[in-house]
């Protein structure tokens, strides 16, 4: 079955730092791009960036730009967001989704309908 679990969730101060990680199973993760979605409390899921296949292309939503950078390492099917300079908007629950094209790059902002996989989501709270 296809299974995508974050980790690396949890309270940090603002102007900290967290790293999430998505670990992938059930599927090709190399056939797929590999995007973060959060939904802060009471708003609904926000796109937050994409990296493609092969980690070549990224993009990101212009709120988080120049703070979080996505990776990924095809060879242990993980996927990772690295969050700096955090603030208290920063706060939500963050998913790690999968999307199928394993040559497309992230050439746009992405529909959260669009994703085709799904994980169960981590808390990040940014908070003094």
């Amino acid at each position: 079955q296809v299974q995508l679990v974050e980790s690396g969730g949890g309270l940090v101060q603002p102007g900290g730092s967290l790293r999430l990680s998505c670990a992938a199973s059930g599927f090709v993760f190399s056939a797929y791009r590999m995007g973060w979605v959060r939904q802060a409390p009471g708003k609904g899921l926000e796109w937050v960036s994409c990296i493609s296949s092969s980690g070549g292309s990224t993009n990101y939503a212009y709120s988080v730009k120049g703070r979080f950078t996505s990776s990924r390492d095809n060879a242990k099917n993980t996927v990772y967001l690295q969050m700096n300079s955090l603030k208290a908007e920063d706060t939500a629950v963050y998913y790690c989704a999968a999307l199928l094209d394993s040559f497309a790059k992230c050439a746009r902002i992405y529909d959260v309908s669009e994703y085709n996989y799904w994980g169960q989501g981590t808390q990040v709270t940014v908070s003094s």
